[in-house]
């Protein structure tokens, strides 16, 4: 098993970014930040304010195909930005071709995991509508034991694929052989790797928090309520867009780490 070090892998996201930043940044403020916030613009404010106390809002269709184009335009600059950083001196057109290329097998392991989690969440709902049947005073202990063995196994799961990114986009293999390598290469690393992610995860949270409202109260002093919300968003969008390049980057030296390269 390799060793993975996140300190070094720091020290080499740091130096990379400050090296190649004029092609890291634009990259990820048109395929990261710009779709994010696009989407987030066009969500209903019913949808924005949605508990799960309510019923659901009547939603448009084509706010979901807003919200599925989004997604794959965030995940094809992914992969480019992964290109940038693992194949040194390619330049921002060959990773572009190369992220369309490859991304056809992104989706597709997108496809088949959640396709296989929804098959095990469905079948695991079966047994707790059965076992709630049978024992009707545990029905209540049984849906909470469901929802926490859920998202417990969604966590497992993304943490043994967090390599996967840069897997698909370093080779050249198909849908299973890609998920195959990358869950290998995170055996024996996951508790690090949920360290890193839940790091990352709150400063994000902290940071972007910061900045939107800062940014969202200079602009409500300027134009307005309006203003606020607009200029607060895309403060937070730019600050979470930064952070996400920091953290591709690391993920590939990582990667490459677990490759023993």
């Amino acid at each position: 098993m390799a060793v993975m070090s996140i300190g070094k892998a720091w020290e080499e996201t740091v130096a990379f970014v400050a090296r190649e930043r004029s092609l890291l940044f634009p990259v990820a403020l048109l395929f990261v930040a710009l779709p994010g916030l696009i989407v987030q613009e066009m969500t209903p404010p019913e949808l924005a304010s949605w508990t799960m106390k309510d019923a659901f809002p009547d939603v448009p269709v084509s706010f979901w195909l807003a919200v599925l184009l989004g997604v794959i335009l965030i995940w094809f600059g992914s992969l480019t930005l992964f290109a940038l950083a693992l194949r040194p001196g390619i330049s921002v057109q060959e990773a572009l071709r190369l992220s369309l290329a490859r991304l056809p097998v992104l989706l597709g392991t997108a496809l088949l995991v959640v396709g296989l989690l929804g098959a095990a969440i469905t079948v695991a709902a079966i047994v707790v509508v059965v076992l709630s049947l049978v024992a009707k005073p545990l029905a209540a202990a049984l849906a909470t034991l469901l929802g926490v063995a859920v998202g417990g196994m969604m966590l497992f799961v993304s943490v043994r694929l967090l390599l996967l990114n840069p897997v698909v986009i370093d080779g050249d293999a198909g849908v299973m052989a890609s998920l195959r390598h990358s869950w290998a290469l995170t055996r024996g690393h996951f508790w690090r790797l949920l360290g890193f992610i839940l790091i990352l995860t709150l400063l994000s949270a902290i940071v972007g928090s910061a900045a939107q409202a800062i940014f969202g109260v200079i602009g409500g002093l300027v134009g307005g309520p309006e203003a606020a919300r607009l200029s607060g968003g895309i403060a937070a969008a730019a600050v979470s867009t930064l952070l996400q390049v920091y953290m591709l980057v690391m993920l590939a030296r990582l990667y490459r780490q677990a490759e023993g390269a």
